[in-house]
C-alpha cells in the first residue's frame, strides 16, 4: 500500500511518496520496516558492524591479548596491554556523542565522515604494525583505530532510524549481532595469522581486508530519505534530558555494568592457559562467546519493541549475574563452556536495549531529544567502563598478586583470576539500578491520579 505524507517533522517517516517543496517533483521512497530495501540495507550494516567491531579487534583482541604477553618485544614489559582492546572499543564509545551530534547536525557530512574513518582506521592498523612499544599500540591500535572506526560506522546509525520505524530494536539488535558473528570467526584467523606471521604482518593483512571490504559498503549502505526530503528547518539540539531521573537511573546502570562487561573477553584466553587447556581453547571460548551475543542481541532488541525497558534490563542483568557467579566463579572445564555461552546470550547484546532506553528517556524526558544525541550518550556512558575496566583489571590482578579467593576448592574464584570473576559479576549485578525508571514510573502514575481525584472532587 502507498501512503502519500508531507515530511514535516524531525523524526523519521514511514513513507513510500513524498513531494518535493523545491521542484515539485515526486521521488520514490522506499517502505520502512520490510521489504527488500530494508533487509538489504539491513545486511550490509550487519557487515559493516562486523567489519569495524568484531574483526578489527575491540571484540577480538583477547587473542592479541594472549599473543602480546607472551611473545617479544611486548612480553618484556608487559603492563598495559590489556589498555590496548579497551582503549580501542572505550574511546569508539566515548566519542560517540561528538560524532552523532555533528553528524544529527550536518547531515551532508555523514558519507565523507565514512572516508575519512576508513582512511583513518586502515592508517592506524599500519602504524601500529611498526610498533615495538605497549605505549604505542595503545595510541595506534586503542587510541588512533577507535577514532577512525566511529567516524567510519556512525553513518549507518542515522540511515537505519529511517529504515525501522516500528522494528527498531529488533533492527539494531540484528545489526550488533555482527560484532558476535564475526568474532566467531576472526579469533581462528587472527591466532592462525599471529601464530604463522607474527603482529605485523597480521595487523597489514588486516588493514588491507578492511580497506577492500569497507570502501565498496560506504556506497552501498545508504538512507531511505533522498537529503533534500528530510525536515527543515532543523530543530534546535536539546540535553535536557540529561537531568531527568530516567536517563540518570538507565545511565548508571549502563556504565556500572560496562565496568566488567569486557573483561571476559580481555581474559579468557589467558585463563583458559591458566588451567593448562589446550592452545586452542582460548580461541574457541571467545568464539563461542561472540556467537552466542548474536543470538542474545537479536533476542533483547526483540524483546525491547515489545516490553518495558526494564524489563528487559532485568532479564539480561539475572542472566549474567548467574552465569559468572555459577558457571565461571566455579568453572573448571565443563562448566566454562556453560559461562561463556550463557553470559555471550544474556550480557553480549546488552547495547540493543539501547532503543528502549532511547524510547523511555524521550517519553519521560525531552521529547525532540535526536537519535543521535540518545545513541552518543549512552555509548558515552559504556566507554567509560570500558576504558576503566583495562586498568582495574590489571590493578585488581597486581593486587591479589596470584592469590584467589577462598581456596582452591572454590574453582574459579579460587584461582589467580577469581578476584576479576568477582568484580565482572558484581558489575553485571549493578544492571539491577535501571528499575529504579520502573519505581518512578509508578510514583508518578500515582501523583497522577491523585491529581485527577483531587480535581474530580473540586468539580463535584
Amino acid at each position: 500500500m502507498t501512503v502519500v505524507e508531507q515530511v514535516d517533522s524531525t523524526e523519521p517517516q514511514d513513507v513510500e511518496t513524498s513531494n518535493d517543496s523545491t521542484n515539485n517533483v515526486a521521488m520514490t521512497i522506499p517502505p520502512a520496516d520490510g521489504g527488500k530495501g530494508a533487509w538489504l540495507f539491513l545486511a550490509g550494516c550487519f557487515v559493516f558492524e562486523a567489519l569495524v567491531w568484531g574483526k578489527s579487534f575491540p571484540f577480538s583482541f583477547g587473542v592479541f591479548q594472549s599473543y602480546y604477553t607472551t611473545h617479544p618485544p611486548f612480553s618484556l614489559s608487559p603492563n598495559g596491554i590489556a589498555a590496548i582492546g579497551t582503549c580501542s572499543s572505550g574511546v569508539m564509545y566515548l566519542i560517540a556523542p561528538i560524532t552523532l551530534y555533528a553528524l544529527e547536525y550536518y547531515p551532508s557530512i555523514r558519507r565523507l565522515s565514512s572516508i575519512m574513518g576508513l582512511a583513518i582506521a586502515v592508517t592506524a592498523l599500519i602504524a601500529s604494525s611498526f610498533a615495538t612499544k605497549v605505549w604505542q599500540l595503545i595510541l595506534t591500535q586503542g587510541i588512533l583505530y577507535a577514532i577512525g572506526g566511529s567516524l567510519l560506522y556512525s553513518p549507518t546509525m542515522f540511515y537505519l532510524d529511517e529504515w525501522f520505524i516500528k522494528k527498531k530494536g529488533l533492527a539494531f539488535g540484528i545489526m550488533w549481532a555482527g560484532v558476535g558473528t564475526s568474532g566467531l570467526i576472526f579469533p581462528f584467523l587472527l591466532s592462525a595469522l599471529l601464530t604463522t606471521h607474527g603482529h605485523a604482518t597480521t595487523l597489514r593483512i588486516w588493514s588491507l581486508i578492511l580497506l577492500t571490504l569497507c570502501l565498496p559498503l560506504i556506497y552501498a549502505v545508504k538512507p531511505r530519505l533522498p537529503f533534500n526530503a528530510r525536515p527543515t528547518p532543523r530543530r534546535p539540539i536539546s540535553y535536557s534530558f540529561l537531568q531527568t531521573r530516567t536517563h540518570l537511573f538507565l545511565q548508571t546502570a549502563n556504565i556500572l555494568e560496562s565496568l566488567g562487561f569486557f573483561i571476559p573477553a580481555i581474559y579468557l584466553p589467558s585463563y583458559a592457559s591458566s588451567l593448562h587447556l589446550p592452545a586452542y581453547t582460548g580461541t574457541l571460548l571467545l568464539a563461542l562467546l561472540n556467537l552466542f551475543s548474536v543470538f542474545g542481541a537479536v533476542f533483547l532488541g526483540h524483546l525491547c519493541d515489545r516490553f518495558h525497558v526494564t524489563t528487559v534490563i532485568l532479564v539480561s542483568t539475572v542472566g549474567s549475574t548467574v552465569s559468572v557467579f555459577l558457571f565461571w566463579g566455579f568453572a573448571t572445564r565443563l562448566p566454562l563452556v556453560l559461562f561463556v555461552v550463557t553470559y555471550g546470550f544474556f550480557a553480549g547484546g546488552f547495547s540493543a536495549v539501547w532503543t528502549g532506553m532511547m524510547n523511555e528517556v524521550r517519553r519521560s524526558g525531552d521529547k525532540s531529544a535526536g537519535m543521535g544525541q540518545l545513541m552518543g550518550v549512552f555509548a558515552a556512558g559504556r566507554g567509560i567502563g570500558a576504558v576503566v575496566s583495562g586498568p582495574v583489571s590489571e590493578v585488581l590482578l597486581s593486587a591479589m598478586k596470584g592469590k584467589g579467593i577462598g581456596g582452591a576448592r572454590l574453582g574459579g574464584f579460587g584461582g589467580e583470576y577469581g578476584v576479576l570473576i568477582l568484580f565482572t559479576g558484581v558489575s553485571a549485578f549493578c544492571g539491577v539500578v535501571a528499575l529504579g525508571v520502573k519505581r518512578q514510573r509508578v510514583m508518578e502514575v500515582e501523583v497522577e491520579v491523585q491529581e485527577g481525584t483531587e480535581m474530580d472532587g473540586v468539580g463535584c
